[in-house]
């Protein structure tokens, strides 16, 4: 089991230049911490207009800034937008190869498609075309790192022959990864032969069947990349304190606070109506029903990381029998905790909970 962080680098009104720049010093600096602790990867989402929920328009550069300051945790896309209006193929490859050698290999490269209807939207976007177009960058994109010159004519995407640099460090490429709300976009991922970034956090038992399907498929899968990289990461929480029932309580106030801004993510499923979008399953477990009474509210997903040392390594515990091989926390929302708090949460994480993992399980790409 592996472990990293997660970030959409939420942002507390008023956008001040203070406050926005707080939030993403905030976060190179627990990525600095991360690293000397031993976790594994760093990640980050590319997200536009959603306010106070995702300042993240710009990952490659986040990660350009970490990656720099940092010497040995992986650094990867959390995602790039696979959409037209909002990318060409051509700079992805670019810039992910870029920022390979800067990190010196370090890269992981994350797909996906969006799924607000105010980024879509933002960008005249055609909303029934994502699909289609993040398959064909998914296709196109480890060529032009593989191949010295490369020309393709298809149908979101074409271009004469060019040698697209500059080529990434790791050979033969970055390794591939799908991001995951939807579900069965897991299945996709399996199929093309890249890792899923589950991103719907929910009950640790509920996605046992999902990681067990996806297994059983990327056996059968016809890889887009240079090679299968046969991978499960879950996007999840994290908040270590002594005292576990004042951790919990942290833990819930996150929630509460990610709860309230990500309405802007569900709005594709719940407003447009694309076949290709089905409800997403990011906040299912995460926003109760204001309306319902004490007893009826639904607890929070099982399989969230919120607690003392002991509570962690049980619950990081289920879901290595569940299969997954990571875990990549979240552990900040609008800037609710002290900066104080999260590093210390992240020191007794690394010192109390993660020697328990360090010589079990498989033998991934990630960091091998």
């Amino acid at each position: 089991m592996k472990f990293g962080l997660f970030y959409e680098l939420s942002t507390p009104r008023p956008f001040t230049t203070e406050n926005q720049r707080a939030v993403i010093e905030n976060a190179i600096e627990q990525t600095v911490l991360a690293d000397e602790l031993g976790f594994s990867s760093v990640w980050c989402v590319e997200h536009h207009f959603l306010e106070e929920y995702s300042h993240s328009s710009c990952p490659d550069m986040f990660l350009t800034a970490v990656a720099r300051a940092t010497r040995n945790i992986r650094v990867g896309f959390g995602i790039g937008t696979c959409v037209p209006a909002m990318h060409s193929p051509i700079r992805w490859a670019e810039k992910a190869a870029f920022l390979d050698l800067l990190s010196n290999g370090r890269v992981e490269f994350g797909t996906g498609r969006s799924s607000t209807w105010n980024e879509l939207g933002g960008f005249n976007a055609v909303v029934d075309d994502t699909k289609r177009t993040w398959d064909e960058y998914c296709r196109v994109i480890p060529k032009m790192w593989t191949e010295e010159r490369f020309s393709y004519e298809g149908t979101y995407f074409s271009m004469p022959e060019r040698c697209v640099l500059p080529k990434p460090m790791q050979d033969p490429h970055p390794p591939l990864w799908v991001a995951v709300t939807a579900p069965g976009t897991e299945f996709d991922a399996a199929d093309r032969g890249m890792g899923a970034l589950i991103l719907s956090i929910a009950d640790v038992e509920r996605n046992v069947p999902r990681i067990q399907e996806y297994r059983e498929r990327i056996k059968r899968c016809e890889p887009v990349g240079a090679f299968v990289n046969d991978q499960v990461a879950i996007a999840n929480w994290m908040y270590c304190h002594p005292d576990d029932a004042f951790a919990k309580q942290r833990g819930e106030e996150l929630i509460a606070t990610f709860g309230y801004m990500a309405g802007q993510t569900v709005e594709v499923s719940e407003a447009y109506p694309a076949n290709n979008y089905s409800a997403l399953g990011l906040l299912g477990s995460l926003r109760p029903d204001p309306n319902a009474p004490g007893e009826a509210k639904k607890p929070p997903a099982s399989g969230l990381c919120f607690g003392d040392p002991d509570a962690l390594v049980e619950t990081i515990s289920r879901w290595q029998a569940a299969g997954a091989d990571h875990l990549i926390f979240m552990v900040q929302a609008r800037e609710h905790l002290p900066q104080a708090d999260v590093l210390e949460s992240m020191r007794l994480f690394a010192r109390e909970v993660m020697p328990h993992f360090s010589d079990s399980g498989r033998k991934v790409a990630v960091g091998a």
